[in-house]
């Protein structure tokens, strides 16, 4: 197994995909529930997939809202790129981003069973050094950085993924996923993938 010495880059988290000051999200999640129709379509189905490349669509229920405010905007600015949030967000203003965030961040799972192609056991020895940011078992409390409990192992291993590649910028990340294989990528997503509490659906 590669040996991976990452501790002066961890500081910044596995998977924060942007490093931002608190948001201080304050949405009127009953409103969010509303507007929350355009993305019901993915996030609000179990096991969904996205087509091309395929990997799940991300499950974000009680993801931290300031989180999901960060992302939101980062996809409507285009920082982010993925043609159908881009598309969703293009025409969302701040209120209408953080009504969303308040609504999501509502939900949380309290028995997630997914499946898991890696080595959770020795996933969790590999992300030791996530803690900082994600809480030891990925629920942080953090919310300038994203709870990866729970979340679907693909599409951790395809942010990573995208990290190495330089899809996906962050110069932490992007250095933090240039030391990783593709056996430490699946092992630490299987491990977060395998927490039960944390991330499910969003669905009423």
């Amino acid at each position: 197994m590669k040996t991976i010495s990452l501790s002066g880059l961890m500081v910044a988290g596995l998977l924060g995909a942007l490093i931002v000051p608190s948001v201080n999200a304050a949405g009127d999640p009953e409103a969010g529930r509303t507007k929350f129709y355009t993305c019901e379509g993915c996030h609000g189905v179990a096991g969904y997939t996205n087509v091309y490349p395929s990997y799940h669509v991300p499950r974000i229920g009680g993801q931290h809202a300031d989180y999901v405010v960060s992302a939101l905007k980062a996809y409507r600015s285009g920082q982010r790129t993925h043609g159908s949030m881009l598309g969703n967000a293009a025409n969302m203003t701040d209120q209408d981003i953080e009504d969303i965030a308040a609504y999501v961040s509502r939900f949380r799972s309290m028995n997630a069973a997914l499946p898991v192609t890696g080595n959770p056991s020795v996933g969790q020895g590999k992300s030791e050094s996530c803690g900082a940011c994600h809480g030891e078992d990925g629920n942080t409390t953090d919310p300038n950085f994203p709870r990866l409990a729970g979340q679907y192992e693909s599409y951790l291993i395809k942010a990573l993924q995208d990290y190495k590649s330089g899809a996906r910028k962050n110069p932490i990340m992007n250095g933090i996923a240039e030391g990783l294989s593709e056996e430490d990528m699946r092992d630490i997503a299987a491990y977060y993938a395998s927490q039960k509490k944390g991330l499910t659906i969003v669905e009423d």
